[in-house]
């Protein structure tokens, strides 16, 4: 008969029973059949003695059945054994993983400016005679690449919570390195430039899904003291990747014919096989694991990622922790249905969607690629430099846009997303102001102004909204949606990436300086909705954010506000707080709850969660 007895060692209760080898707390894994789960957990949380005798009592109900959740010790590294992946764990283990990511943002910046410094090379021109002084088709040419990066970003959301974190990665790398063959073995008169085009669609097609899958897996496999500077890092490195494409361009020119092309578009390859090749040894994200109900490989990659043995409290801890959360997300299992992206409740699927696709779209609409992509035209036909200027000043350039790359790196987790969002809209607005105003007396003096225009802007940009959208979808965003809702926010950023990219050649050439306008009181429009909508999440872990908006909802306040009430919260502090929004309550499909009361017991939580069922 089992009994619930006090254990004044650690102040918290323990179940006991016989057979002890079967045990299926309530609020732990009733939704999930999780094998790796012992009665070890019922001791890890600090959970109410009625849920401990509840829990108990169904064990022993049980007992002359096969259990749920019976433990198989072969599945899991013998006690207190820390296990590795390539031998490393702990922090080694987590910056071999922050390598590869970052490497593979490193290969979307140069692969994003590779084209800057080829598209207008007389080489290139001639080999491709179509582009030659055209300016619809190179426009066309570059600009196609972002098509074959949404197309990627809409794989990922299709099938990208089938493939997962790891396989998304590899074949994002293996579609990329296909795409470069495609292109630098296209041979002159066999239509080349069809060739040419189908590869920068092949090529954007591997960057998408990329793009869409490394934020995901750095933030699930991240530390919450150091996610936001790990993920701030892959997006300041699109700017170094951009750098070097710059100037292996620039100094390319000056070989032969074929190497002007050729050689700065195979080189990317380098990079490529980075992210191709060192996943296949790195493990897979851990929420991801759960969320397929592979509770004993997620609860040795947490341990792995945390360097502890994986009966250690601290692991089971999150193991549980993150369970909650998956529960809580009305998640049981399989791949995430479409119509979960578009729920409310204490989850808020839907708006945290929106909130992180905003950001992306800002982030493209606010003229960045108007600078970067066209900053040698801009001043070779706003600014009236020579075309040899042009190139170096651009150049110039993107060595201060990866400087100012930089600077979030120092500041992200002190200062925080919400206030860096608003400094750099107010910063691009006034930059883009200073450029409008340069260019309308139409003189070259004052068109120096505009030169220093440009560079605030770009320096502002890097320092802000250049790493931050890759950041805050994949952490606003709940395990159950994060996927899928990370891919919406990149087709947004690829969409928007390719209306700009097709449109700023005309706006320049129609309305002149009034384009820069136009990017002033778009940046003047994104301050008001950042500030009334964009909680702060800067060292929160991925499963307090799910608590923000728990207490927003059930509590009837701004999701702002309730960013800032909710104290900072430890492993312990988050699962108790689960506890108290329900989230330990399985029967919560997709966050549909009309209305909750937070407080009491356990029993009273659960119960009255149960009663407002829509």
């Amino acid at each position: 008969m089992p009994t619930v007895t006090p254990d004044p060692a650690v102040g918290k209760y323990k179940a006991h029973h016989d057979p002890p080898t079967h045990f299926t707390p309530h609020s732990t894994v009733s939704a999930f059949a999780y094998p790796s789960l012992r009665a070890a957990f019922a001791s890890s949380l600090d959970l109410h003695p009625l849920a401990i005798q509840r829990a108990s009592v169904m064990a022993a109900n049980e007992s002359e059945k096969p259990s749920e959740v019976t433990m198989r010790e072969q599945d899991v590294s013998p006690r207190g054994e820390i296990p590795t992946f390539l031998g490393l764990s702990d922090r080694p283990l987590r910056l071999l993983v922050s390598f590869v990511a970052t490497t593979g943002f490193l290969l979307f910046g140069y692969d994003q400016g590779v084209m800057s410094g080829i598209i207008a090379a007389e080489p290139f021109m001639h080999y491709f005679p179509e582009t030659y002084n055209n300016a619809t088709w190179q426009g066309f040419v570059t600009a196609i690449y972002e098509i074959g990066c949404l197309l990627g970003a809409v794989i990922v959301l299709l099938w990208g919570d089938l493939l997962g974190r790891r396989r998304g990665m590899i074949c994002g790398a293996l579609t990329m390195i296909l795409g470069v063959i495609i292109q630098v073995s296209c041979i002159k008169g066999h239509k080349a430039t069809a060739q040419f085009i189908i590869g920068r669609v092949v090529t954007g097609i591997g960057n998408g899904m990329n793009t869409s899958t490394i934020p995901t897996y750095q933030a699930e496999c991240s530390s919450t003291k150091n996610r936001g500077l790990l993920i701030c890092i892959e997006g300041g490195v699109i700017a170094f990747g951009t750098l070097i494409a710059y100037w292996v361009d620039y100094g390319c020119q000056y070989g032969p014919p074929d190497l002007t092309w050729r050689f700065p578009i195979a080189f990317q390859i380098v990079f490529g096989l980075v992210v191709l090749i060192v996943p296949f040894w790195l493990p897979e994200s851990p929420r991801w694991l759960l969320t397929k109900d592979r509770a004993d490989e997620a609860t040795k990659v947490i341990a792995a990622l945390r360097g502890l043995p994986t009966d250690h409290e601290e692991t089971t801890l999150q193991v549980n922790i993150i369970v909650d959360s998956i529960r809580a997300s009305g998640h049981h299992g399989g791949v995430t249905p479409f119509s979960a992206l578009f729920t409310g409740g204490k989850t808020q699927h839907f708006r945290r969607m929106m909130i992180g696709a905003s950001s992306q779209l800002f982030q493209q609409i606010g003229g960045c690629n108007a600078v970067i992509y066209f900053f040698p035209l801009l001043f070779e036909n706003s600014i009236k430099e020579t075309k040899q200027m042009s190139l170096l000043l651009g150049g110039v350039n993107m060595i201060v846009y990866s400087i100012f790359a930089t600077v979030s790196w120092f500041i992200i987790e002190r200062t925080g997303r919400r206030k860096l969002f608003l400094i750099g809209t107010v910063g691009q607005g006034l930059s883009m102001l200073l450029v409008m105003a340069c260019l309308i007396p139409g003189t070259a003096s004052a068109a120096k102004g505009a030169a220093v225009g440009l560079f605030t802007y770009i320096a502002f940009f890097g320092a802000t909204w250049l790493p931050l959208p890759w950041l805050y979808p994949a952490e606003v965003n709940p395990v159950k949606t994060r996927a899928k809702a990370n891919a919406v926010s990149t087709c947004t950023n690829w969409l928007f990436n390719f209306m700009v990219v097709m449109i700023t050649p005309i706006m320049i050439a129609n309305i002149g300086w009034g384009t820069y306008l136009v990017f002033a009181c778009i940046n003047a429009g994104f301050f008001p909705f950042i500030y009334i909508f964009y909680p702060e999440t800067k060292q929160r872990s991925l499963e307090e954010i799910d608590l923000i908006f728990a207490k927003g909802f059930l509590e009837n306040m701004t999701y702002v506000r309730a960013s800032k009430e909710l104290p900072q919260l430890d492993d312990h502090g988050v699962a108790a707080m689960a506890r108290q929004y329900g989230f330990h309550d399985s029967d919560d499909e997709a966050g549909q709850i009309k209305e909750g009361h937070v407080g009491g017991d356990e029993t009273n939580v659960a119960t009255s969660t149960n009663a407002a069922m829509a």
